[in-house]
């Protein structure tokens, strides 16, 4: 297990790296090492503003071949959003590094925790606004998957869409408190009344009964924070939920 201390010597080695390589012109800190909330726990989110003319997926590789060589690497995977490549490391250490390369023009903050190291960026955008309409339509997808698994005695799936059901509704609860929806991160400050409501709701067992009064008791969760983000959705839907949850 990675320490404080660890990790800080780390971060500081990678901003140095970022310095002296010529490719590199800016770099910035995101997560909570910006917004002055880092624990134990918390991992590293650097970000490299590549030089006009420069290819950032070539830089990457560079970057990738010392953390494997030198940093204790053991695996890695790429998420892609627009053109900015986010390359999240995994080290022997169980500490995750995230470093993402950002062609020249579209390096900015897109998040309201983002601390420059050096560099100019670009005016900062807002983030995305959580899509309510979204979730709910996965959520009543998700429900329909779950009835279909339990009828054919698929408890395993069963189990998974009542899961991501159940997933939806802490993203929308959160969404419509104001809270971060992304990957449950505020979803621990939610009222009591609904994370006891879910945790109620939640199957103890793949068994088929306890499967089918998880699906009733998720489906009743649904439809009442859809009805707090649209009433006259929920109208629509509830004959829908309903055959759902029988």
């Amino acid at each position: 297990m990675f320490t404080i201390a660890d990790r800080e010597r780390l971060r500081e080695e990678l901003i140095d790296t970022a310095r002296k390589d010529e490719e590199v012109i800016g770099a910035a800190l995101v997560g909570s090492a910006a917004t002055g909330r880092e624990d134990t726990w918390s991992d590293i989110d650097l970000m490299l503003q590549i030089r006009d003319g420069a290819d950032p997926g070539a830089i990457a590789e560079q970057w990738t071949s010392d953390f494997y060589a030198r940093h204790g690497a053991v695996h890695h995977l790429d998420v892609f959003a627009g053109n900015v490549l986010y390359r999240v490391f995994l080290l022997e250490s169980s500490l995750q590094v995230d470093v993402s390369f950002w062609p020249h023009d579209q390096f900015r903050g897109t998040e309201p925790g983002f601390k420059v190291v050096f560099g100019t960026p670009n005016p900062s955008t807002e983030p995305n606004a959580p899509d309510p309409v979204g979730m709910i339509g996965m959520g009543w997808l998700y429900a329909l998957h779950a009835r279909s698994a339990i009828a054919r005695e698929r408890h395993w799936q069963a189990t998974l869409m009542l899961d991501h059901l159940r997933d939806e509704i802490l993203a929308l609860a959160c969404a419509r408190l104001g809270l971060n929806p992304h990957h449950g991160r505020e979803a621990d400050r939610l009222p009591p009344n609904i994370l006891d409501a879910l945790h109620h709701a939640r199957a103890v067992s793949v068994d088929s009964q306890e499967l089918i009064r998880s699906k009733r008791a998720l489906l009743e969760c649904f439809a009442t924070e859809v009805a707090l983000h649209d009433q006259a959705l929920a109208d629509r839907l509830r004959p829908a939920l309903d055959h759902l949850a029988n």
